[in-house]
């Protein structure tokens, strides 16, 4: 199994209704040198300025942006060139990123190639560590900055930590 590190940047709280707006995506192993980028063209008149400004874009900068059925199409093909066993998709706040990519996936391509595996980062952290309380991001090295490819980054670096460093039996 392979496990895909995934952060999304999105205009506005749910998909459908507004857009995800850019995302990155990195195979978690050594060196971490896979890694996937892209930014879509808005699929809504709605948006939310703040949750915009987050991402660190300009509506007028989005609209310019690709058209989401091309991006989502070259992520399935990505997946399926860099990923020889089943994918798992794998982040931080997954209730969040999971919804937008699943949705974007089966919306613009019929299918999700993450099928329907994925895992929460964060609650994955707290059953290691045995504590509902503690937080994995004093793990990451990269900073999070809201581009998705840095907080991807920091994500699955703090995952090869856990691995690494903390004993989590995972496969890889």
């Amino acid at each position: 199994m392979a496990y895909v590190m995934v952060d999304i940047e999105a205009d506005g709280p749910i998909p459908g209704d507004y857009s995800m707006i850019c995302f990155g995506a990195v195979i978690v192993e050594p060196g971490l040198n896979r890694v996937f980028y892209g930014r879509l063209k808005p699929i809504s008149e709605k948006w939310d300025p703040p949750s915009l400004a987050i991402a660190g874009f300009t509506r007028e900068e989005t609209l310019q942006f690709e058209e989401p059925k091309d991006v989502m199409q070259k992520f399935a093909n990505w997946i399926r060139d860099e990923v020889k066993t089943r994918p798992t998709f794998i982040a931080d706040n997954i209730g969040f990123d999971w919804q937008f990519i699943s949705w974007y996936f089966h919306h613009f391509i019929g299918s999700n190639p993450f099928g329907f595996r994925s895992t929460d980062l964060g609650s994955l952290y707290k059953g290691l560590v045995k504590d509902s309380r503690q937080n994995f991001k004093h793990l990451r090295k990269t900073i999070h900055t809201h581009h998705p490819v840095d907080d991807a980054m920091g994500n699955a670096e703090a995952l090869l930590h856990m691995k690494n460093e903390m004993g989590l039996k995972i496969n890889l």
